[in-house]
């Protein structure tokens, strides 16, 4: 092999970007690529950018807790450490620190001796930006994330198994659950909630678009309060407006049902879309019992099998014998997760004391809660973060 050319040719596809490339061969090259990084690098180069790169979020909240990327576009050119610091009324040497930092990670570019420029990503952590809103909200689990060899050690390394008495507890030295402790702060409160709708985006095509929807649901089989559909902790109602526009001939009542807090902030939902304000973990009531379609989208994930258990044998009481429990979350395969589904697991385990499930934890979990697991449908879509709908009923 020329590491010549090689190199060359490589360095042409940089030049050329990734525009030519449809989803499935970019993620495919992508993947080639760190593989290739892996071989190339040596047993201490790939240990100390392991241990290292936990300190590449923190360095990107700094700048965006500082407004560094606001006050360069704002510049509209070459900006120096001095004028950043002024502006961001910070001191200098911090600044200074933070910027070649994170010019490291192609947020800025060094032009001269402390003067930098803006590059694609400084708009992407700009205020106007939601990625903005990624970094503050998943900076917040580090701290946690750090803390775990502690954790395990003084819990005789077991894994967590209570959402109550975790690893966050421990971490941030409290005894609320992550939610209570969310919702205590307007800002990280803000960012969740804007993540939560990216994060549809990246799950690539909706339930819906896969699911035999027409079949499945249909209009006789509804209870006698003609409830059709309800979406359990279903946040603002986004997946249930487009499921119905999606679907406007299905005829019933269609129910939003969160915490009151949430569905109070439920604006313009459509006229045959009710709310319901309820506690998942407090007996529904006999208002949405029976109804054809109960839908889950990522609640599960939040939570480890205890309370898991304890959502789902409510739903089982206001289920009728052709109840459909529908759950829309990710599937781990049993081998060869990707680093991102990895990564993933940690923080929903630093988080929540919770997990992304495989195939057979899913089956386990069903099968305790008295369900059965009738089948998984996938999306044929090429999206790294896409979930899988489970089709569900109760156990005969």
């Amino acid at each position: 092999m020329d590491g010549s050319e090689l190199t060359s040719q490589i360095l042409a596809l940089v030049d050329a970007g990734a525009g030519g490339l449809d989803e499935g061969q970019r993620l495919r090259l992508l993947a080639a690529c760190n593989k290739l990084r892996d071989t190339l690098q040596s047993p201490i180069e790939r240990t100390i950018q392991t241990m290292l790169g936990g300190h590449d979020p923190i360095a990107l909240r700094l700048a965006i807790d500082l407004g560094l990327p606001d006050i360069a576009l704002a510049n509209n050119g070459p900006i120096t450490i001095e004028e950043l610091a002024g502006k961001s009324k910070a001191d200098i040497a911090l600044v200074r620190r933070i910027m070649r930092f994170v010019s490291c990670l192609g947020v800025f570019s060094e032009v001269d001796v402390d003067t930098y420029t803006a590059t694609p990503l400084t708009g992407t952590y700009s205020t106007s930006s939601p990625m903005r809103e990624v970094v503050i909200h998943l900076s917040t689990a580090e701290p946690t994330i750090g803390r775990l060899p502690d954790y395990f050690a003084e819990r005789g390394w077991q894994n967590p198994d209570d959402a109550l008495n975790g690893p966050w507890q421990f971490a941030e030295h409290t005894t609320d659950q992550y939610w209570e402790w969310l919702a205590k702060r307007e800002r990280l409160q803000r960012a969740f909630n804007i993540v939560m709708g990216m994060q549809r985006k990246m799950r690539g095509e909706d339930w819906f678009e896969f699911f035999p929807v027409e079949e499945k649901l249909s209009v006789g089989d509804v209870n006698e309060g003609g409830v059709v559909f309800v979406d359990i902790g279903g946040g603002l109602g986004h997946d249930l407006v487009r499921f119905k526009t999606r679907f406007p001939e299905l005829r019933g009542k269609f129910v939003l049902e969160d915490l009151p807090s949430v569905v109070a902030a439920a604006k313009d939902l459509p006229a045959d879309i009710a709310t319901l304000g309820h506690d998942f973990f407090i007996p529904h009531p006999d208002e949405i019992k029976g109804a054809k379609a109960y839908y889950l989208r990522t609640i599960l994930h939040d939570w480890p099998d205890k309370q898991a258990l304890a959502i789902l044998a409510n739903i089982k009481d206001i289920m009728a014998p052709n109840s459909l429990l529908l759950i829309n979350e990710g599937v781990l395969a049993e081998k060869g997760v990707s680093l991102f589904e990895a990564r993933h697991d940690f923080h929903m385990m630093a988080r929540f004391s919770a997990l992304e499930r495989t195939e057979k934890q899913w089956r386990v979990l069903l099968e305790e809660a008295g369900f059965e697991l009738v089948q998984i449908w996938r999306s044929e879509q090429v999206a790294e973060a896409k979930g899988a709908l489970m089709e569900v009923v109760v156990r005969k």
